[in-house]
């Protein structure tokens, strides 16, 4: 199983990579928040499911689909720890009460639809519905995730789009992930789904172009159902002030065995698809109207 685990005599990785062209030649940002599989061991130790069961919730290999980034003149950010583990796509403090000994603070968003979910920045529960852990765990551990992982997380994705914007006066983020097989019903299932939460994220012609690309490439796509953005979409995407953000959500199907969690044979051609995707949009960015 591909899955590295921190050991006594093995030091664990960073909370992300970050893969940096030689030269970045286009004001585009590319980041993937889910794909991470570095899974600490006081986190199995204190899961009640096998380190199988605890993958379900990956956006899986994402990142290795997206890697061409950096040869077209994009950095690619990537989170090492696993979304079951930390959720960096989610604000920093979503909490669900019932997962901690004590009381939490006042200022703790425990009330959002993500949290009663059982998905909040701490899961409750893996993608599959699952719970995660045998007991309680402390408000310390929360406090730890966010500051050494949710927090460096945040901070190199703000350096690359302020970086981005400075030079190019614009930013234009990627926010890449994976859907399951039945997130969407069998008459409305789609290749692609892309976000920009209803329009307020992403300026309409950055939107048009990644839907014509994956048209072009044979993949049928659909528009903010079910996947409108997440946090990451919806917190960076401005585009009043020169950042717009794109979630692309990418089926599963198309590339991997969710059962298993293993490449399909058709992985290859997926992530050729994407790098063609990757192209098109390096050398388009930069004339879009995106200001």
């Amino acid at each position: 199983m591909d899955l590295p685990v921190a050991t006594a005599a093995i030091a664990p990785p960073p909370p992300v990579s970050l893969l940096r062209p030689a030269r970045q030649t286009t004001p585009l940002v590319f980041a993937s928040a889910h794909s991470g599989r570095a899974y600490p061991i006081e986190f199995i130790a204190a899961a009640r499911l096998d380190p199988h069961r605890l993958r379900r919730s990956e956006d899986s290999f994402v990142d290795e689909l997206f890697a061409a980034a950096p040869e077209h003149g994009a950095p690619l950010l990537a989170a090492n720890f696993p979304r079951a583990f930390c959720d960096p796509n989610r604000e920093p403090w979503e909490l669900d009460p019932s997962m901690f000994e004590e009381e939490l603070p006042a200022w703790v968003n425990t009330g959002s639809p993500r949290v009663g979910a059982g998905l909040g920045t701490i899961a409750r529960v893996v993608a599959s519905g699952e719970a995660i852990y045998r007991g309680k765990l402390r408000f310390a551990d929360a406090t730890d995730r966010v500051r050494c992982f949710w927090e460096p997380f945040h901070d190199a994705l703000r350096r690359l789009i302020e970086a981005t914007r400075r030079q190019f006066g614009v930013c234009l983020l990627i926010d890449c992930h994976s859907m399951p097989v039945g997130s969407m019903a069998p008459k409305a299932a789609a290749d692609f789904v892309l976000g920009d939460a209803h329009g307020t994220t992403c300026a309409p012609p950055a939107i048009r172009l990644v839907e014509e690309a994956l048209v072009g490439l044979g993949y049928s796509v659909r528009r903010n159902d079910p996947y409108a953005g997440g946090y990451i979409t919806r917190h960076y995407g401005r585009p009043r002030e020169g950042v717009h953000a794109l979630q692309i959500e990418i089926s599963r199907a198309l590339y991997m065995d969710e059962s298993r969690i293993e490449r399909l044979p058709g992985f290859g051609a997926v992530q050729a698809g994407m790098t063609a995707l990757i192209s098109a949009l390096a050398a388009a960015a930069p004339a879009l109207a995106l200001g």
